[in-house]
């Protein structure tokens, strides 16, 4: 299973970005979920969006949506504050609880989001 994370990059505070995270390598049931998380420096991993293939979904300030025909949950994040800036990791899995980590069995490679006030 790989999870493919793109998207990020270098913004203004207030600009918005949207970030993909394509899963290949296997056929996933309703239950899978995709979820995102990120990691500022110095600071622990934290919980952004999460969402099944059923729809069924756990969002911040930001939203996710699914595109099952692709394999690919998109994460829109929209009116970035420096506060968001770190790395934005997509993982996947079949976790009872949406926003704990230890539930995602597959993560991707991380994609680095800037935000400069």
């Amino acid at each position: 299973v790989q999870l493919q994370a793109s998207g990020g990059g270098s913004v203004q505070a207030g600009d918005s970005l949207r970030l993909s995270c394509t899963v290949s390598g296997r056929t996933f049931s309703a239950d899978y979920a995709v979820g995102w998380f990120r990691q500022a420096p110095g600071k622990e991993r934290e919980f952004v969006a999460a969402i099944r293939r059923t729809g069924d979904s756990v969002i911040g300030r930001f939203t996710i949506s699914i595109d099952n025909a692709k394999n690919t949950v998109y994460l829109q994040m929209s009116n970035l504050k420096p506060e968001d800036t770190g790395v934005y990791y997509c993982a996947t899995g079949l976790p009872d609880i949406l926003t704990l980590s230890s539930g995602y069995d597959y993560w991707g490679q991380g994609t680095q989001v800037t935000v400069s006030s």
